[in-house]
């Protein structure tokens, strides 16, 4: 039941990623609102990477940052962000519909070459929280940098105030 419960807020959350990264205009990639933040690119990037966590999160007790290696690829246009978040949704959703719910309450920790990141939890609550909660915050992020460029955001929850003004 937790499962299936997930999956579906899985599959809903994914299109409004999809959404927002189909939103985002080569012009903007380059576009950070401070020197020590990350880009639009960046940050694109990054919520596509979150979805490759998923085996790690789901399979292993112990995900080792310290090991771990993603090949981003080439992030200079907005396409090849969103197809890597494709590639990466598809693994993601294929680890959580073969994922075992006995295991959810297993605990789950992060750890970089053997120091502890995120100390020891059950799995369910480093689904919600590493995952799920983690892509959600990273994608407000990027609506707020991409209104900062002017450029148009997809209503995620229904409409946004622009599109309910007929804008």
């Amino acid at each position: 039941m937790i499962k299936q419960a997930l999956i579906n807020e899985f599959l809903y959350e994914a299109e409004n990623t999809r959404k927002l990264l189909n939103a985002i205009p080569n012009s903007a990639l380059d576009y950070r609102p401070q020197p020590h933040l990350w880009s639009v690119a960046q940050l694109a990037s990054h919520i596509a990477e979150v979805y490759n966590w998923f085996p790690d999160t789901f399979n292993t007790d112990d995900f080792d940052m310290g090991s771990y290696s993603y090949d981003k690829g080439d992030i200079s246009k907005a396409s090849n962000i969103v197809e890597k978040f494709e590639e990466n949704f598809k693994k993601a959703k294929e680890t959580l519909e073969n994922s075992d719910e006995s295991t959810y309450m297993n605990n789950w920790s992060m750890v970089h070459n053997g120091q502890v990141l995120m100390p020891p939890a059950p799995r369910i609550a480093m689904v919600r929280g590493f995952l799920f909660n983690h892509l959600y915050h990273h994608r407000g992020e990027l609506v707020a940098h991409l209104r900062a460029t002017g450029n148009k955001v997809p209503g995620l929850y229904g409409p946004t105030y622009e599109e309910s003004q007929g804008m």
